[in-house]
């Protein structure tokens, strides 16, 4: 097999273990699967991948780079800092809506190079975008003077993975979109002034949905 058409096999391969994942969590699926889903062979699979873990190695890399580009993306056209956290959390619920409910159980049990990956990109990347988020809420007013940030920032990414522990909020109890909607909103309304209150409240009567962030 050429390399391009090496690399280009991978990238199917890749993708539709992502599409399977979330459709019906890690654990679930096997080489079998994600071979008839493309409809070609496991050894072709093989010859790409060594072993399922290195296909969700492959996909978590791929989706963490992919997410942090997005909300990136999200801070640079925001109007300030409560209209770019909450635009994260809309872009997030996006996510978590199509997101199998025991997907994030089975990467951390079960895939610990994979986790220890989403570890590592939030304590380098998340931990960072939130810190800066708090700074420029504070400089524009919106947040209250004198907030802890490293704590906050701590606190609030913790607050992320915390809302998809199902041993906490188990799925078939909770939605995982509005745990984290709830997490978030207890999160703002512990930070902002009046003037970023305020700015909740418009931001929230301009969203169609049922939700301020959803």
């Amino acid at each position: 097999m050429l390399r391009d058409d090496l690399n280009a096999t991978r990238d199917r391969i890749r993708e539709a273990g992502h599409e399977l994942f979330y459709r019906y969590g890690i654990r679930s699926i096997t080489m079998d699967d994600i071979a008839r889903h493309l409809a070609i062979s496991k050894k072709t699979i093989y010859k790409c991948f060594s072993e399922k873990e290195e296909i969700v190695h492959a996909c978590c890399t791929s989706d963490l780079a992919g997410h942090f580009s997005s909300c990136e993306r999200i801070t640079r056209e925001s109007k300030d800092a409560v209209h770019e956290i909450t635009g994260i959390m809309k872009y997030l619920s996006g996510i978590f809506s199509r997101m199998h409910p025991k997907l994030f159980y089975d990467l951390k049990k079960y895939h610990p190079r994979s986790y220890k990956a989403f570890r590592d990109f939030k304590e380098r990347k998340m931990r960072g975008m939130v810190e800066e988020n708090l700074v420029r809420g504070i400089r524009e007013n919106l947040y209250r003077p004198g907030l802890p940030v490293q704590i906050l920032s701590r606190l609030r990414i913790e607050q992320v993975e915390l809302g998809m522990n199902a041993e906490i909020f188990p799925p078939d109890r909770f939605d995982y979109v509005q745990v984290q909607i709830a997490l978030l909103d207890h999160y703002l309304h512990g930070i902002v002034t009046l003037k970023g209150l305020k700015l909740i409240e418009r931001y929230r009567e301009a969203e169609t949905g049922k939700t301020a962030y959803a």
